[in-house]
Protein backbone atom coordinates (compact mmCIF):
# COMPACT_ATOMS: atom_id res chain seq x y z
CA UNK A 1 0.00 0.00 0.00
CA UNK A 2 1.27 3.47 -0.89
CA UNK A 3 0.26 6.67 0.87
CA UNK A 4 1.22 10.26 0.15
CA UNK A 5 0.05 13.54 1.64
CA UNK A 6 -0.58 16.09 -1.10
CA UNK A 7 -2.06 19.55 -1.31
CA UNK A 8 -5.75 20.23 -1.87
CA UNK A 9 -4.76 21.65 -5.26
CA UNK A 10 -3.92 18.17 -6.58
CA UNK A 11 -6.60 16.00 -8.17
CA UNK A 12 -6.16 12.24 -8.25
CA UNK A 13 -7.55 10.40 -11.27
CA UNK A 14 -8.15 6.68 -10.91
CA UNK A 15 -5.67 5.75 -13.65
CA UNK A 16 -2.78 7.86 -12.36
CA UNK A 17 0.26 6.70 -10.42
CA UNK A 18 0.75 8.08 -6.94
CA UNK A 19 4.40 8.65 -7.76
CA UNK A 20 3.63 11.68 -9.95
CA UNK A 21 1.93 13.54 -7.10
CA UNK A 22 3.92 16.15 -5.20
CA UNK A 23 4.36 15.50 -1.52
CA UNK A 24 3.01 18.16 0.84
CA UNK A 25 3.99 17.55 4.44
CA UNK A 26 3.66 20.89 6.21
CA UNK A 27 1.44 23.96 6.02
CA UNK A 28 0.16 26.84 8.10
CA UNK A 29 -3.10 28.62 8.74
CA UNK A 30 -4.58 31.28 10.96
CA UNK A 31 -6.63 30.41 14.02
CA UNK A 32 -10.08 30.75 12.46
CA UNK A 33 -9.20 29.39 9.03
CA UNK A 34 -10.42 26.15 7.45
CA UNK A 35 -7.31 24.35 6.25
CA UNK A 36 -7.49 21.72 3.52
CA UNK A 37 -5.12 19.07 2.21
CA UNK A 38 -5.39 15.56 0.77
CA UNK A 39 -4.13 12.07 1.50
CA UNK A 40 -3.63 9.97 -1.62
CA UNK A 41 -3.55 6.17 -1.46
CA UNK A 42 -3.41 3.08 -3.69
CA UNK A 43 -2.34 -0.54 -3.54
CA UNK A 44 -0.13 -2.15 -6.16
CA UNK A 45 -1.29 -5.62 -5.15
CA UNK A 46 -4.76 -7.02 -4.66
CA UNK A 47 -7.66 -5.02 -3.37
CA UNK A 48 -7.79 -4.78 0.41
CA UNK A 49 -9.76 -3.21 3.21
CA UNK A 50 -8.06 -0.63 5.34
CA UNK A 51 -9.28 1.23 8.41
CA UNK A 52 -8.24 4.83 8.86
CA UNK A 53 -7.51 6.33 12.24
CA UNK A 54 -6.12 9.75 13.11
CA UNK A 55 -3.79 10.57 15.96
CA UNK A 56 -3.30 14.21 16.92
CA UNK A 57 -3.78 16.63 19.77
CA UNK A 58 -6.26 18.42 17.47
CA UNK A 59 -7.99 15.25 16.29
CA UNK A 60 -11.42 16.56 17.31
CA UNK A 61 -11.08 19.39 14.78
CA UNK A 62 -10.20 17.14 11.83
CA UNK A 63 -12.83 16.08 9.30
CA UNK A 64 -12.18 13.59 6.49
CA UNK A 65 -14.14 12.84 3.29
CA UNK A 66 -13.60 10.25 0.57
CA UNK A 67 -13.05 11.92 -2.78
CA UNK A 68 -15.08 9.91 -5.28
CA UNK A 69 -15.17 10.14 -9.04
CA UNK A 70 -18.20 11.14 -11.09
CA UNK A 71 -19.01 10.51 -14.75
CA UNK A 72 -18.04 13.37 -17.06
CA UNK A 73 -19.24 13.32 -20.65
CA UNK A 74 -18.63 16.96 -21.59
CA UNK A 75 -15.38 17.87 -19.88
CA UNK A 76 -14.67 21.01 -21.89
CA UNK A 77 -17.03 22.68 -24.33
CA UNK A 78 -15.01 23.15 -27.52
CA UNK A 79 -15.90 26.77 -28.20
CA UNK A 80 -15.32 27.78 -24.58
CA UNK A 81 -12.08 26.03 -23.69
CA UNK A 82 -8.32 26.22 -24.03
CA UNK A 83 -5.44 23.79 -23.48
CA UNK A 84 -5.27 24.57 -19.77
CA UNK A 85 -7.58 21.73 -18.70
CA UNK A 86 -6.43 18.60 -16.89
CA UNK A 87 -8.28 16.43 -19.39
CA UNK A 88 -10.91 16.86 -22.08
CA UNK A 89 -12.05 13.33 -22.80
CA UNK A 90 -15.10 11.65 -21.28
CA UNK A 91 -14.36 9.59 -18.21
CA UNK A 92 -14.45 9.41 -14.44
CA UNK A 93 -13.22 12.58 -12.75
CA UNK A 94 -12.61 13.16 -9.02
CA UNK A 95 -15.07 15.65 -7.52
CA UNK A 96 -17.71 14.63 -4.98
CA UNK A 97 -16.82 14.43 -1.28
CA UNK A 98 -18.58 11.54 0.42
CA UNK A 99 -18.69 11.09 4.18
CA UNK A 100 -16.24 8.59 5.57
CA UNK A 101 -17.75 5.55 7.27
CA UNK A 102 -17.82 5.86 11.06
CA UNK A 103 -15.29 3.03 11.44
CA UNK A 104 -12.95 4.60 8.86
CA UNK A 105 -13.22 1.66 6.46
CA UNK A 106 -11.71 2.18 3.00
CA UNK A 107 -11.43 -0.07 -0.01
CA UNK A 108 -7.89 0.25 -1.36
CA UNK A 109 -7.08 -0.95 -4.88
CA UNK A 110 -4.58 -0.27 -7.63
CA UNK A 111 -6.68 2.76 -8.62
CA UNK A 112 -5.43 6.03 -7.19
CA UNK A 113 -7.86 7.62 -4.77
CA UNK A 114 -7.64 10.33 -2.13
CA UNK A 115 -9.16 11.72 1.03
CA UNK A 116 -9.97 15.38 1.54
CA UNK A 117 -9.01 16.64 4.99
CA UNK A 118 -10.39 19.77 6.62
CA UNK A 119 -9.00 21.18 9.85
CA UNK A 120 -11.31 23.63 11.57
CA UNK A 121 -10.01 24.60 15.00
CA UNK A 122 -12.76 27.23 15.36
CA UNK A 123 -10.24 29.63 16.87
CA UNK A 124 -10.04 27.43 19.97
CA UNK A 125 -6.51 26.03 19.64
CA UNK A 126 -3.35 27.75 20.84
CA UNK A 127 -0.75 28.76 18.28
CA UNK A 128 1.88 26.13 17.60
CA UNK A 129 2.82 23.19 15.39
CA UNK A 130 0.51 20.18 15.52
CA UNK A 131 1.40 16.83 13.91
CA UNK A 132 -1.55 14.92 12.44
CA UNK A 133 -0.86 11.23 11.88
CA UNK A 134 -2.95 9.23 9.41
CA UNK A 135 -2.81 5.52 10.18
CA UNK A 136 -4.00 2.91 7.67
CA UNK A 137 -4.59 -0.51 9.24
CA UNK A 138 -4.83 -3.16 6.55
CA UNK A 139 -4.92 -6.38 8.54
CA UNK A 140 -1.40 -7.27 9.57
CA UNK A 141 0.02 -4.38 7.57
CA UNK A 142 0.04 -0.87 9.00
CA UNK A 143 1.00 2.33 7.22
CA UNK A 144 1.14 5.91 8.38
CA UNK A 145 1.97 9.42 7.22
CA UNK A 146 2.32 12.63 9.22
CA UNK A 147 1.28 16.14 8.29
CA UNK A 148 2.43 19.10 10.37
CA UNK A 149 0.07 22.05 10.66
CA UNK A 150 1.27 25.30 12.14
CA UNK A 151 -1.46 27.42 13.66
CA UNK A 152 -0.49 31.08 13.66
CA UNK A 153 -1.55 33.40 16.46
CA UNK A 154 -3.79 35.61 14.33
CA UNK A 155 -7.33 35.66 12.99
CA UNK A 156 -8.60 36.19 9.46
CA UNK A 157 -10.74 39.32 9.26
CA UNK A 158 -14.39 38.90 8.41
CA UNK A 159 -15.14 38.30 4.73
CA UNK A 160 -16.17 41.59 3.14
CA UNK A 161 -16.49 40.32 -0.43
CA UNK A 162 -20.13 39.82 -1.33
CA UNK A 163 -20.46 36.34 -2.75
CA UNK A 164 -23.49 34.64 -4.30
CA UNK A 165 -24.07 31.28 -5.90
CA UNK A 166 -27.57 31.05 -7.28
CA UNK A 167 -29.64 28.84 -5.04
CA UNK A 168 -32.44 26.83 -6.71
CA UNK A 169 -35.17 25.76 -4.30
CA UNK A 170 -37.00 23.89 -7.06
CA UNK A 171 -33.99 21.59 -7.55
CA UNK A 172 -34.33 20.50 -3.94
CA UNK A 173 -38.09 20.06 -4.21
CA UNK A 174 -37.77 17.93 -7.33
CA UNK A 175 -34.84 15.81 -6.16
CA UNK A 176 -36.26 15.05 -2.72
CA UNK A 177 -39.90 15.01 -3.90
CA UNK A 178 -41.22 17.38 -1.29
CA UNK A 179 -44.12 19.81 -1.35
CA UNK A 180 -43.10 23.39 -2.08
CA UNK A 181 -42.07 25.23 1.09
CA UNK A 182 -43.33 22.41 3.27
CA UNK A 183 -41.63 21.69 6.59
CA UNK A 184 -39.44 19.08 4.90
CA UNK A 185 -38.62 21.40 2.01
CA UNK A 186 -37.59 24.20 4.37
CA UNK A 187 -35.47 21.76 6.38
CA UNK A 188 -33.61 20.71 3.23
CA UNK A 189 -33.29 24.31 2.04
CA UNK A 190 -31.68 25.24 5.34
CA UNK A 191 -29.30 22.28 5.18
CA UNK A 192 -28.08 23.36 1.75
CA UNK A 193 -27.96 27.03 2.68
CA UNK A 194 -25.91 26.29 5.81
CA UNK A 195 -23.27 24.57 3.71
CA UNK A 196 -23.27 27.49 1.28
CA UNK A 197 -22.66 29.89 4.17
CA UNK A 198 -19.93 27.70 5.65
CA UNK A 199 -18.05 27.96 2.38
CA UNK A 200 -18.35 31.68 1.85
CA UNK A 201 -21.79 32.48 0.42
CA UNK A 202 -23.15 35.55 2.19
CA UNK A 203 -25.66 36.68 -0.44
CA UNK A 204 -28.63 34.40 -1.12
CA UNK A 205 -30.90 34.42 -4.17
CA UNK A 206 -34.31 35.01 -2.62
CA UNK A 207 -37.30 33.83 -4.68
CA UNK A 208 -39.77 36.58 -3.86
CA UNK A 209 -41.29 35.36 -7.12
CA UNK A 210 -40.24 32.33 -9.16
CA UNK A 211 -36.83 33.31 -10.60
CA UNK A 212 -37.11 33.82 -14.40
CA UNK A 213 -33.79 32.08 -15.00
CA UNK A 214 -32.61 29.32 -17.32
CA UNK A 215 -36.09 28.61 -18.64
CA UNK A 216 -37.08 28.22 -22.29
CA UNK A 217 -39.39 30.86 -23.72
CA UNK A 218 -42.91 29.85 -22.80
CA UNK A 219 -41.74 27.35 -20.21
CA UNK A 220 -42.39 27.43 -16.49
CA UNK A 221 -40.27 26.47 -13.53
CA UNK A 222 -41.98 24.98 -10.50
CA UNK A 223 -43.59 27.80 -8.56
CA UNK A 224 -41.16 29.06 -5.91
CA UNK A 225 -42.86 32.21 -4.65
CA UNK A 226 -42.24 33.45 -1.12
CA UNK A 227 -44.76 36.27 -1.38
CA UNK A 228 -48.46 35.49 -1.47
CA UNK A 229 -50.47 37.73 -3.78
CA UNK A 230 -54.17 38.47 -3.68
CA UNK A 231 -56.20 40.72 -5.92
CA UNK A 232 -59.72 41.51 -4.86
CA UNK A 233 -61.87 43.94 -6.84
CA UNK A 234 -58.74 45.25 -8.54
CA UNK A 235 -56.76 45.91 -5.33
CA UNK A 236 -53.55 44.00 -4.51
CA UNK A 237 -52.57 42.73 -1.08
CA UNK A 238 -49.55 40.67 -0.07
CA UNK A 239 -48.79 37.90 2.40
CA UNK A 240 -45.16 37.97 3.59
CA UNK A 241 -45.32 35.08 6.07
CA UNK A 242 -43.18 32.71 3.96
CA UNK A 243 -40.71 35.50 3.26
CA UNK A 244 -40.49 36.15 6.99
CA UNK A 245 -39.59 32.51 7.57
CA UNK A 246 -36.95 32.72 4.83
CA UNK A 247 -35.38 35.84 6.35
CA UNK A 248 -35.38 34.30 9.82
CA UNK A 249 -33.57 31.30 8.37
CA UNK A 250 -31.02 33.55 6.65
CA UNK A 251 -30.41 35.50 9.86
CA UNK A 252 -30.00 32.27 11.80
CA UNK A 253 -27.39 30.76 9.48
CA UNK A 254 -25.41 33.92 8.70
CA UNK A 255 -26.66 35.27 5.37
CA UNK A 256 -25.93 38.99 5.19
CA UNK A 257 -27.58 40.03 1.94
CA UNK A 258 -30.73 39.14 0.03
CA UNK A 259 -30.47 38.92 -3.74
CA UNK A 260 -34.05 39.53 -4.81
CA UNK A 261 -35.14 37.51 -7.84
CA UNK A 262 -35.32 39.31 -11.17
CA UNK A 263 -38.28 41.53 -12.02
CA UNK A 264 -38.04 40.63 -15.74
CA UNK A 265 -37.07 37.65 -17.87
CA UNK A 266 -33.51 36.68 -18.74
CA UNK A 267 -31.58 37.87 -21.81
CA UNK A 268 -33.24 41.18 -22.53
CA UNK A 269 -36.11 41.87 -20.13
CA UNK A 270 -38.85 41.14 -22.67
CA UNK A 271 -41.46 39.78 -20.28
CA UNK A 272 -42.60 39.55 -16.68
CA UNK A 273 -41.65 36.60 -14.45
CA UNK A 274 -44.15 33.94 -13.52
CA UNK A 275 -46.35 35.27 -10.71
CA UNK A 276 -49.17 33.38 -9.08
CA UNK A 277 -52.06 35.06 -7.27
CA UNK A 278 -55.51 34.52 -5.87
CA UNK A 279 -57.79 36.76 -7.91
CA UNK A 280 -61.30 37.17 -6.54
CA UNK A 281 -60.99 33.74 -4.95
CA UNK A 282 -59.35 31.92 -7.88
CA UNK A 283 -55.67 30.89 -7.66
CA UNK A 284 -53.97 31.30 -11.02
CA UNK A 285 -50.96 32.64 -12.88
CA UNK A 286 -51.42 36.36 -13.53
CA UNK A 287 -48.10 37.16 -15.26
CA UNK A 288 -45.57 35.25 -17.35
CA UNK A 289 -44.05 35.02 -20.80
CA UNK A 290 -47.17 36.48 -22.38
CA UNK A 291 -46.86 39.64 -20.25
CA UNK A 292 -44.93 42.50 -21.84
CA UNK A 293 -42.31 43.89 -19.49
CA UNK A 294 -43.71 47.39 -19.73
CA UNK A 295 -47.35 46.38 -20.00
CA UNK A 296 -49.86 48.44 -18.04
CA UNK A 297 -51.03 45.58 -15.80
CA UNK A 298 -47.54 44.58 -14.77
CA UNK A 299 -46.52 48.18 -14.08
CA UNK A 300 -49.61 48.51 -11.88
CA UNK A 301 -48.59 45.37 -10.01
CA UNK A 302 -45.00 46.53 -9.42
CA UNK A 303 -46.21 49.90 -8.16
CA UNK A 304 -48.24 48.06 -5.56
CA UNK A 305 -45.71 45.35 -4.72
CA UNK A 306 -42.36 47.15 -4.43
CA UNK A 307 -43.43 49.77 -1.86
CA UNK A 308 -45.23 47.09 0.17
CA UNK A 309 -42.18 44.84 0.04
CA UNK A 310 -39.80 47.60 1.13
CA UNK A 311 -42.13 48.63 3.95
CA UNK A 312 -42.25 45.05 5.16
CA UNK A 313 -38.47 44.64 5.03
CA UNK A 314 -38.02 47.88 6.97
CA UNK A 315 -40.41 46.57 9.60
CA UNK A 316 -37.93 43.73 10.21
CA UNK A 317 -35.22 46.19 11.21
CA UNK A 318 -33.74 47.72 8.06
CA UNK A 319 -33.60 44.38 6.24
CA UNK A 320 -34.39 46.41 3.11
CA UNK A 321 -30.85 47.82 3.16
CA UNK A 322 -29.51 44.28 2.83
CA UNK A 323 -31.26 43.79 -0.53
CA UNK A 324 -29.83 43.77 -4.03
CA UNK A 325 -32.32 44.00 -6.89
CA UNK A 326 -32.21 42.67 -10.45
CA UNK A 327 -33.77 43.81 -13.69
CA UNK A 328 -32.76 41.08 -16.17
CA UNK A 329 -29.93 38.58 -16.34
CA UNK A 330 -27.26 38.82 -19.08
CA UNK A 331 -28.70 41.38 -21.50
CA UNK A 332 -26.49 42.08 -24.53
CA UNK A 333 -25.59 45.35 -26.24
CA UNK A 334 -28.44 45.00 -28.76
CA UNK A 335 -30.94 44.84 -25.89
CA UNK A 336 -30.02 48.09 -24.16
CA UNK A 337 -33.25 49.82 -25.15
CA UNK A 338 -35.39 46.94 -23.89
CA UNK A 339 -33.38 46.81 -20.67
CA UNK A 340 -33.73 50.56 -20.16
CA UNK A 341 -37.48 50.39 -20.76
CA UNK A 342 -37.84 47.66 -18.14
CA UNK A 343 -35.56 49.43 -15.70
CA UNK A 344 -37.57 52.64 -16.05
CA UNK A 345 -40.58 50.78 -14.65
CA UNK A 346 -38.90 50.15 -11.28
CA UNK A 347 -36.02 52.59 -10.90
CA UNK A 348 -38.08 55.31 -9.23
CA UNK A 349 -39.61 52.71 -6.91
CA UNK A 350 -36.12 51.55 -5.89
CA UNK A 351 -34.49 54.94 -5.43
CA UNK A 352 -31.61 54.61 -3.00
CA UNK A 353 -31.36 50.83 -3.43
CA UNK A 354 -28.70 48.83 -5.29
CA UNK A 355 -29.55 47.26 -8.65
CA UNK A 356 -27.09 44.71 -9.99
CA UNK A 357 -27.13 42.52 -13.10
CA UNK A 358 -24.78 40.09 -14.78
CA UNK A 359 -23.59 41.32 -18.18
CA UNK A 360 -20.63 41.34 -20.55
CA UNK A 361 -21.02 44.55 -22.57
CA UNK A 362 -19.04 47.60 -21.42
CA UNK A 363 -21.57 49.76 -23.24
CA UNK A 364 -24.05 49.21 -20.41
CA UNK A 365 -21.64 50.88 -18.02
CA UNK A 366 -20.20 53.57 -20.29
CA UNK A 367 -23.70 54.80 -21.13
CA UNK A 368 -24.76 54.80 -17.50
CA UNK A 369 -27.35 52.06 -18.00
CA UNK A 370 -25.87 49.97 -15.18
CA UNK A 371 -23.99 51.54 -12.26
CA UNK A 372 -23.30 48.29 -10.41
CA UNK A 373 -22.19 45.81 -13.09
CA UNK A 374 -21.60 42.12 -12.43
CA UNK A 375 -19.21 41.36 -15.26
CA UNK A 376 -18.07 38.13 -16.87
CA UNK A 377 -14.35 37.89 -16.12
CA UNK A 378 -13.88 36.96 -19.77
CA UNK A 379 -14.97 40.53 -20.61
CA UNK A 380 -13.95 42.44 -17.50
CA UNK A 381 -10.79 44.13 -18.80
CA UNK A 382 -12.41 47.33 -20.24
CA UNK A 383 -14.23 47.84 -16.94
CA UNK A 384 -10.93 47.58 -15.05
CA UNK A 385 -9.06 49.79 -17.54
CA UNK A 386 -11.70 52.49 -17.08
CA UNK A 387 -11.76 52.19 -13.27
CA UNK A 388 -15.40 51.10 -13.07
CA UNK A 389 -16.90 51.58 -9.62
CA UNK A 390 -18.85 48.99 -7.63
CA UNK A 391 -17.51 46.21 -9.82
CA UNK A 392 -18.43 42.56 -9.32
CA UNK A 393 -17.13 39.63 -11.34
CA UNK A 394 -18.83 36.43 -12.37
CA UNK A 395 -18.30 33.29 -14.35
CA UNK A 396 -20.49 30.59 -15.76
CA UNK A 397 -20.66 28.54 -18.95
CA UNK A 398 -18.49 30.67 -21.23
CA UNK A 399 -15.48 31.36 -19.00
CA UNK A 400 -13.18 28.59 -20.16
CA UNK A 401 -10.57 30.34 -22.29
CA UNK A 402 -7.57 31.76 -20.44
CA UNK A 403 -9.54 32.85 -17.37
CA UNK A 404 -10.06 30.98 -14.12
CA UNK A 405 -13.10 28.85 -13.40
CA UNK A 406 -14.04 25.70 -11.53
CA UNK A 407 -15.13 23.16 -14.08
CA UNK A 408 -14.50 19.59 -12.91
CA UNK A 409 -11.88 19.11 -15.65
CA UNK A 410 -9.91 22.18 -14.56
CA UNK A 411 -7.05 22.12 -12.09
CA UNK A 412 -7.79 23.31 -8.59
CA UNK A 413 -5.15 26.03 -8.79
CA UNK A 414 -7.06 27.48 -11.74
CA UNK A 415 -10.04 27.60 -9.41
CA UNK A 416 -8.22 29.13 -6.43
CA UNK A 417 -6.32 31.84 -8.35
CA UNK A 418 -9.57 33.85 -8.49
CA UNK A 419 -8.92 34.99 -4.91
CA UNK A 420 -5.65 36.63 -5.90
CA UNK A 421 -7.36 38.31 -8.86
CA UNK A 422 -10.32 39.55 -6.81
CA UNK A 423 -7.90 41.04 -4.29
CA UNK A 424 -5.66 42.75 -6.83
CA UNK A 425 -8.53 44.36 -8.71
CA UNK A 426 -10.60 45.24 -5.64
CA UNK A 427 -13.80 43.58 -6.78
CA UNK A 428 -16.74 44.33 -4.52
CA UNK A 429 -18.43 41.00 -5.09
CA UNK A 430 -18.47 37.77 -7.05
CA UNK A 431 -21.27 35.68 -8.53
CA UNK A 432 -21.31 32.13 -9.77
CA UNK A 433 -24.66 31.13 -11.15
CA UNK A 434 -24.89 27.50 -10.16
CA UNK A 435 -24.87 26.29 -6.55
CA UNK A 436 -27.42 23.50 -7.07
CA UNK A 437 -28.95 23.68 -10.55
CA UNK A 438 -30.04 20.10 -11.32
CA UNK A 439 -31.70 20.60 -14.73
CA UNK A 440 -30.70 20.55 -18.36
CA UNK A 441 -30.42 23.67 -20.50
CA UNK A 442 -33.52 25.87 -20.34
CA UNK A 443 -34.93 23.52 -17.69
CA UNK A 444 -36.75 21.19 -20.05
CA UNK A 445 -36.09 18.32 -17.65
CA UNK A 446 -34.62 17.43 -14.28
CA UNK A 447 -31.28 15.56 -14.30
CA UNK A 448 -29.54 13.40 -11.73
CA UNK A 449 -26.35 15.35 -10.91
CA UNK A 450 -24.53 12.17 -9.90
CA UNK A 451 -24.99 10.86 -13.45
CA UNK A 452 -25.18 14.02 -15.57
CA UNK A 453 -22.55 16.45 -14.34
CA UNK A 454 -22.89 18.57 -17.47
CA UNK A 455 -26.67 18.99 -17.46
CA UNK A 456 -27.08 16.85 -20.59
CA UNK A 457 -24.37 18.77 -22.47
CA UNK A 458 -25.61 22.11 -21.14
CA UNK A 459 -22.02 23.15 -20.36
CA UNK A 460 -18.68 21.92 -19.13
CA UNK A 461 -19.16 19.47 -16.28
CA UNK A 462 -19.55 21.04 -12.86
CA UNK A 463 -20.62 24.47 -14.05
CA UNK A 464 -24.21 24.13 -12.88
CA UNK A 465 -23.59 23.03 -9.31
CA UNK A 466 -20.92 22.76 -6.63
CA UNK A 467 -22.80 20.52 -4.19
CA UNK A 468 -24.47 17.15 -4.70
CA UNK A 469 -27.78 16.12 -3.08
CA UNK A 470 -26.94 13.66 -0.33
CA UNK A 471 -29.34 10.87 0.64
CA UNK A 472 -30.43 12.47 3.94
CA UNK A 473 -31.51 15.88 2.67
CA UNK A 474 -28.05 17.32 3.25
CA UNK A 475 -25.57 18.34 0.57
CA UNK A 476 -22.39 16.51 -0.29
CA UNK A 477 -19.60 18.97 -0.95
CA UNK A 478 -17.27 18.98 -3.94
CA UNK A 479 -13.55 19.58 -4.29
CA UNK A 480 -14.44 22.76 -6.17
CA UNK A 481 -16.57 24.16 -3.36
CA UNK A 482 -13.77 23.87 -0.80
CA UNK A 483 -11.04 25.13 -3.11
CA UNK A 484 -13.04 28.23 -4.04
CA UNK A 485 -13.53 28.91 -0.35
CA UNK A 486 -9.76 28.72 0.09
CA UNK A 487 -9.58 31.51 -2.50
CA UNK A 488 -11.93 33.59 -0.35
CA UNK A 489 -9.75 32.86 2.68
CA UNK A 490 -6.70 33.98 0.69
CA UNK A 491 -8.38 37.36 0.16
CA UNK A 492 -8.96 37.72 3.90
CA UNK A 493 -5.32 36.83 4.64
CA UNK A 494 -4.12 39.34 2.02
CA UNK A 495 -6.29 42.04 3.59
CA UNK A 496 -4.97 41.31 7.07
CA UNK A 497 -1.41 41.51 5.75
CA UNK A 498 -2.35 44.78 4.01
CA UNK A 499 -3.56 46.22 7.32
CA UNK A 500 -0.18 45.38 8.84
CA UNK A 501 2.20 46.35 6.04
CA UNK A 502 0.28 48.18 3.31
CA UNK A 503 -1.21 47.20 -0.01
CA UNK A 504 2.00 47.60 -2.02
CA UNK A 505 3.72 45.14 0.28
CA UNK A 506 1.09 42.49 -0.45
CA UNK A 507 1.05 43.15 -4.20
CA UNK A 508 4.84 42.81 -4.29
CA UNK A 509 4.50 39.36 -2.72
CA UNK A 510 1.80 38.35 -5.19
CA UNK A 511 3.76 39.47 -8.24
CA UNK A 512 7.32 38.89 -7.15
CA UNK A 513 9.30 37.55 -10.10
CA UNK A 514 6.30 37.12 -12.39
CA UNK A 515 4.40 39.17 -14.96
CA UNK A 516 1.65 41.40 -13.57
CA UNK A 517 -1.41 39.30 -12.82
CA UNK A 518 -4.57 39.88 -14.85
CA UNK A 519 -7.72 37.82 -15.25
CA UNK A 520 -6.11 36.10 -18.24
CA UNK A 521 -2.47 36.02 -17.18
CA UNK A 522 -1.49 34.34 -13.94
CA UNK A 523 0.79 31.52 -12.70
CA UNK A 524 -0.44 28.17 -13.91
CA UNK A 525 0.84 25.94 -11.14
CA UNK A 526 -0.08 25.06 -7.58
CA UNK A 527 3.34 25.91 -6.14
CA UNK A 528 2.70 29.61 -6.64
CA UNK A 529 -0.43 29.70 -4.49
CA UNK A 530 1.01 27.53 -1.72
CA UNK A 531 4.19 29.61 -1.58
CA UNK A 532 2.33 32.93 -1.57
CA UNK A 533 0.15 31.90 1.36
CA UNK A 534 3.15 30.71 3.35
CA UNK A 535 4.92 34.05 2.76
CA UNK A 536 1.79 35.98 3.75
CA UNK A 537 1.29 33.80 6.83
CA UNK A 538 4.92 34.24 7.86
CA UNK A 539 4.63 38.02 7.52
CA UNK A 540 1.51 38.00 9.69
CA UNK A 541 3.29 35.84 12.26
CA UNK A 542 6.31 38.13 12.34
CA UNK A 543 4.08 41.14 13.02
CA UNK A 544 2.96 39.65 16.31
CA UNK A 545 -0.63 40.21 15.20
CA UNK A 546 -3.32 38.82 17.46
Amino acid sequence: MRIKIISSLEKCFLDEDIGIKKEYKRGSCLKNELFHFCVAYSNENDRCYSFLSINSDIKQYVKVWRIESVPVQLAAERKFCDDYFLRKKPGLYPDVLQPLESNGRLIVSENLKALMVEVDTKGQVEAGVYPITFCFNAGEEKYSEIFELEIIDAYLPEQDIKYSQWFYCDSLKDYYRTETFSEKHFEIIENFAKTAVRYGVNTLLTPVFTPPLDTYVGGERSTMQLVGVEKNKGVYSFDFSLLKRWIEMCNRIGIKYFEISHFFTQWGAKAAPKIMATVDGEYKRIFGWETEATGKDYIEFLKAFIPAFLDYMRSLGSADKRCFFHISDEPNAEQIEDYLAAKSVVVSLLEGYTIIDALSSYEFYSKGVMKNPVVSIQHIEPFIENNADNLWGYYCLCEGKEVSNRFIAMSSHRNRIIGTQIYKFNLEGFLHWGYNFYYNQFSYAFVNPFMSTDGEYFGSAGDAFSVYPGPDGKPWESIRLLVFFDALQDIRAFKLCEQLYGRDYVLNILENGIEPITFKKYPRNEDYLLKVREIINHAIKQSGCE
